[in-house]
């Protein structure tokens, strides 16, 4: 099972509609009011249809993140017919009647790693009709010999996704909700690269950070230290009073 399909099964719950068309647009989860959109990548493609459905709907999206992950290799996997080369034949030969291979990734998703999908929707995260769910996961990347991936893989693509369980929940609905992933002991105003070595992730996901929470205007320009632009929380005064 996927690990869309799985956690549609998980989230599930007696009397939800599933894969009900809402407004023209096919939604996974109907709960009356409440409508529960899993998206395990792009969310550029969901641009449209929340922009659409947050018009007269209250919409949660659910995005899962591997906190840990074990990759598995199967050479039993039949790519796609057509496409593939005779060197990557050769080497599935090479496999034939081999077993999976079953490896646990060092990698560990964090909170801060939604970024990387929000960075392209940050002007719908805090429209008053839309939460966002972001589920820390344990699943199995399963892998494919197909001469198509990337050159770190040597040639074996991502095949499939499969939820093995989920680890921790957390909702987003407003700026303080993202403001509350700033890493405890940041500068005052600080840089990417303060951020990036706080959090302790590279400063490319810093980046993407800083400009959600700027569209978001939950942090503004606040002058520069040498080459590199600084940033201040924006607070709410209504909050504060």
């Amino acid at each position: 099972m996927s690990l869309h399909a799985g956690l549609k099964r998980w989230y599930s719950q007696p009397g939800d509609e599933v894969e009900m068309r809402v407004d023209g647009y096919v939604v996974d989860i109907v709960r009356g009011d409440l409508l529960i959109e899993i998206q395990t990548r792009n969310f550029s493609a969901l641009k449209r249809k929340l922009t659409r459905l947050l018009e007269t709907h209250t919409v949660r999206l659910v995005y899962p993140i591997a906190k840990e992950k074990w990759i598995v290799k199967d050479p039993g996997l039949t790519p796609t017919p057509g496409v593939e080369s005779g060197q990557v034949a050769e080497r599935r030969a090479a496999y034939a009647g081999g077993t999976k291979n079953r490896r646990k990734s060092p990698r560990r998703g964090q909170w801060e790693h939604v970024f990387v999908e929000l960075v392209r929707i940050p002007l719908l995260a805090l429209h008053p009709n839309f939460t966002l769910e972001v589920v820390l996961t344990r699943e199995e990347e399963i892998q494919a010999l197909d001469g198509r991936g990337s050159w770190r893989r040597k040639g074996w693509s991502i095949y499939d996704r499969r939820l093995i369980g989920v680890v921790e929940r957390r909702t987003f609905s407003a700026a303080a909700d993202y403001l509350a992933l700033l890493p405890p002991g940041l500068p005052h105003p600080f840089t990417t690269r303060d951020l990036a070595r706080g959090m302790g992730q590279p400063r490319y996901l810093a980046q993407k950070m800083v400009y959600c929470l700027r569209e978001m205007g939950a942090l503004r320009p606040a002058g520069k230290r040498g080459k590199s632009y600084l940033y201040e929380e924006v607070y709410d005064e209504k909050q504060e009073s």
